[in-house]
């Protein structure tokens, strides 16, 4: 089976990933503590940043489009609500790939428990706004 996918959602949810990135991290929110913890230092010039958003864009537009994937099996297989499988597949898609994978690769980088929890935190968000959006817009 080939997976039917609203690709405008998924391009939605790409760009989704943007914002709450640029939210998540901004200065007033979480990002001093991230830099503070991760030892990153602003260079202040806006080129620094050309080449991390623009493998941001492409990993998050593969991200969407798998979580999209992921979410039509899903419903074919369990029928319901399209809403809902694209909720649970996220958060199963995210604890068993993107949070243990942190968990993992911090604990041996042996990175403090709050970056960890930050980062994670982070992904949860993302791939459920990313799930939602996909969920209320359906392939056709």
């Amino acid at each position: 089976m080939v997976p039917d996918i609203n690709y405008w959602a998924v391009i939605l949810a790409t760009l989704s990933t943007m914002i709450v990135g640029s939210v998540w991290y901004t200065p007033k929110v979480f990002g001093n503590y991230w830099m503070k913890t991760t030892g990153v230092t602003p260079s202040g010039r806006s080129s620094d940043a050309v080449i991390p958003i623009a493998v941001t864009v492409i990993v998050s537009f593969i991200t969407a489009w798998v979580l999209a994937g992921a979410v039509f099996i899903a419903w074919k297989f369990y029928d319901g609500s399209f809403f809902l499988n694209a909720l649970v597949t996220g958060i199963l898609l995210w604890a068993g790939f993107t949070a243990a994978r942190f968990i993992t690769h911090d604990a041996f980088e042996k990175r403090s428990s709050g970056l960890t929890v930050l980062n994670i935190a982070h992904e949860l968000v993302t791939v459920l706004i990313m799930a939602i959006i996909i969920g209320v817009w359906p392939p056709a």
